[in-house]
């Protein structure tokens, strides 16, 4: 990803629509001053009078090569409160705070080589986490930016936790730094920076006991911490080594166990296991009590309730029945799988067929279960001489904002493919996958 502010598109009707403002675009200084983030553009564009300097986008020409573009001035007056309506490639413009662990759970080692460049960037920018939710641990910070954290008091942060045990945590981020936890979180009480926290367990490592230690050390900083979320190793086929072992359903209901303990001590709901390991508890999925505000979703902590809630609100609005055969085919992986067949059961539709391919994933491997990093080759694997109507994927599977695979296997590609035998088939993105309303749509429409 590139540094500075580059445009990567524009609101409808802002002034940067109007300004003519486009993708490619960069944004070479906001008066006078080249901010260093969306935080410091903000305190900036405050003021009612803006001179933007822009570097316009190179343009292609007839003959396919590329006039470089010209740099412009624009004078701008707006209401104090008004914003420019720029979106830009990312939200730091000196580039991300790199990641200076080299955790023996991280997924990006995890990965094989030839994917997007973006898919190796480390990210531990405690901006990008105020922003975007994003975890960071701390281990990078310097003391300029907890100085402006708090100048700010940008809250809330949201922080890999994974152990408060010093000497482990060294080890399983291998950073000498990563043992100041505890006073990384004495400092964000003591400036009252609010947190959401994260715990990636790793069997047999910082699990059982020293799961129970830290939730113990956790429970003085009951006043900052807003929530916590704890999730299973992904370990994948590219992991060297056997130091990581897969979740078992002991580990799993343990898990559960500590974090009510610990729950009922702070006689609030604060922590929470990720939905993988109540399926690997074989337990129930909790009611939406037990997951607050859903403020851990995108950590996989809840979606299966939010689902469930939301196909109960929409099971009364299915049609009895539908004038013309109809079948749908939902594509995804293993976790996702499991919650549809269930449901599946109880879609009492005549003339509607449903069907659920679990997709294996052998490009991370058969322990990587979770939708979000299902690769188009593994679709294309998959599909080979069937038979399809409506076809259904999650757009978790996509890079956000584009119709592409982690591996770089298009939308389009899997639409050639299908047509090849089945010439009136239709894809359907599903944008909101914590939704059936959209389902519920494509299962109506005649």
């Amino acid at each position: 990803m590139k540094k500075g502010m580059v445009v990567f598109g524009t609101k409808q009707g802002s002034i940067a629509e109007e300004l003519g403002l486009q993708k490619g675009d960069v944004i070479l200084s906001v008066n006078g001053i080249q901010p260093k983030d969306i935080i410091e553009l903000s305190f900036i564009v405050q003021d009612e009078n803006i001179n933007l300097a822009v570097k316009k986008a190179p343009q292609m020409q007839e003959d396919g090569s590329f006039l470089p573009g010209e740099a412009e001035l624009f004078e701008i007056e707006k209401d104090e409160d008004e914003d420019l309506g720029i979106d830009f490639e990312s939200a730091v413009f000196d580039g991300i705070k790199p990641c200076l662990n080299k955790c023996i759970f991280c997924f990006v080692d995890q990965q094989p080589k030839g994917l997007r460049e973006s898919l190796y960037v480390k990210d531990d920018d405690w901006r990008t986490s105020y922003l975007q939710g994003t975890y960071v641990t701390g281990t990078n910070f310097k003391e300029e930016d907890w100085q402006r954290i708090e100048a700010l008091g940008l809250s809330p942060l949201y922080v890999s936790i994974h152990t408060t045990n010093p000497d482990l945590r060294v080890k399983m981020l291998n950073n000498k730094r990563a043992g100041e936890i505890l006073s990384i979180l004495d400092r964000f009480k003591k400036n009252n920076i609010e947190i959401h926290g994260q715990i990636v367990l790793c069997p047999d490592i910082n699990d059982g006991a020293e799961l129970e230690r830290t939730l113990n050390d956790l429970k003085k900083y009951k006043k900052i911490l807003k929530s916590l979320a704890v999730v299973p190793v992904g370990v994948s086929k590219y992991r060297e080594g056997d130091i990581l072992k897969p979740l078992t359903k002991e580990n799993a209901n343990n898990i559960i166990d500590l974090l009510d303990d610990f729950n009922l001590c702070q006689k609030r709901h604060i922590a929470m296991a990720s939905d993988e390991i109540f399926l690997t508890a074989e337990r129930e999925i909790p009611d939406k009590k037990y997951y607050g505000k859903f403020v851990q979703i995108e950590d996989g902590v809840g979606a299966i309730r939010l689902f469930l809630d939301s196909f109960k609100r929409c099971k009364k609005h299915l049609k009895k029945k539908l004038n013309h055969q109809k079948k749908i085919s939902f594509l995804t992986g293993s976790i996702a799988a499991e919650l549809l067949n269930r449901i599946k059961q109880e879609i009492k539709v005549d003339n509607l067929e449903i069907e659920i391919f679990d997709i294996k994933n052998d490009f991370f491997g058969d322990k990587i279960s979770v939708a979000g990093l299902i690769t188009g080759s593994d679709i294309l694997k998959s599909i080979n001489n069937r038979e399809f109507h409506h076809i259904i994927i999650p757009s978790v599977m996509l890079k956000e904002g584009t119709d592409e695979f982690l591996d770089g296997v298009k939308i389009s590609d899997i639409e050639s493919e299908i047509k090849k035998s089945n010439p009136d088939a239709i894809i359907h993105i599903i944008q909101d996958c914590y939704n059936f309303d959209e389902i519920l749509t494509i299962i109506n429409f005649e």
